[in-house]
C-alpha cells in the first residue's frame, strides 16, 4: 500500500493520462510493488538514453507495463546488445521498442 500512490504519482509525472495509469496498473497489478528508485527510475531513465523520448516512454509502458519489471542486466541491455550485433542503430532499436516493447522480454 505504501507503494501505491507514490507509483500511481510517479507514472502520472512521466506523462500519463488518466485512462493510461489504470490501464498500465489493470494489465499489470504488480507493477505497484516495485521499487521507484530501485526498479522503475532506473528502467526508464535507461530506456531515455537509448534515445526514447518522454513521450515515447509512457506509451512504451501503457503497451507492455510488464517492461518495468524487466532486470536491466538479466534481459534489458543483453537484449539490445544482441539487437545492436544484429544490425540496428540506437534510433532504429528505440523505434523497434515502441512498436513492439515486449521484444525486451525475448
Amino acid at each position: 500500500e505504501q507503494n501505491l500512490k507514490p507509483t500511481v504519482q510517479w507514472l502520472v509525472t512521466l506523462g500519463m493520462n488518466k485512462t493510461q495509469v489504470p490501464k498500465a496498473i489493470l494489465t499489470f497489478p504488480q507493477l505497484l510493488s516495485f521499487s521507484l528508485e530501485q526498479n522503475l527510475k532506473p528502467t526508464v531513465q535507461w530506456l531515455v538514453t537509448l534515445g526514447m523520448n518522454k513521450t515515447q516512454v509512457p506509451k512504451a509502458i501503457v503497451k507492455f507495463p510488464q517492461l518495468l519489471s524487466l532486470s536491466l542486466e538479466q534481459n534489458l541491455k543483453p537484449t539490445v546488445q544482441w539487437l545492436v550485433a544484429a544490425g540496428m542503430n540506437k534510433a532504429q532499436v528505440a523505434k523497434a521498442i515502441l512498436t513492439f516493447p515486449q521484444l525486451l522480454s525475448l
